[in-house]
């Protein structure tokens, strides 16, 4: 795979795990949610996991430490959101805020980083 498109594969990913919060804050407030808190705990059915656990990337890639810290991260944010979601589902607005503020936080901030740092490896190896 081209490093450009890899590097817009983590764009992509930044943008869009950027507006969970947004979603799942609204999901709380409405106790609406667009997918079960089952899906958005699997982290292969967003599009970033999809393609981090698909075919295009080559076995290099999949072996690489920026790799394997990635698909680590992104599985325990969606862990956390799928918490979030359950809660929010379950009409606990308070314990749902929390987890959100603190854990789910914690995990998106985390897995933030480690995107940034393997998008700047991959742009500086262009």
């Amino acid at each position: 795979m081209p490093t450009h498109s890899l590097v817009d594969e983590i764009d992509n990913a930044l943008a869009a795990h950027a507006a969970w919060r947004q979603k799942l804050t609204t999901a709380i407030r409405t106790g609406h949610l667009d997918s079960s808190p089952h899906d958005i705990t699997c982290d292969d059915r967003c599009a970033f996991g999809q393609w981090l656990q698909g075919p295009s990337l080559n076995a290099a890639v999949k072996q690489s430490k920026p790799y394997q810290i990635t698909r680590r991260l992104h599985a325990e944010f969606h862990a956390v959101a799928g918490q979030v979601a359950r809660l929010a589902e379950d009409s606990k607005g308070g314990e749902a805020f929390a987890l959100l503020d603190n854990e789910y936080a914690a995990r998106s901030e985390t897995l933030t980083r480690a995107l940034k740092k393997w998008r700047g490896e991959m742009a500086n190896a262009e």
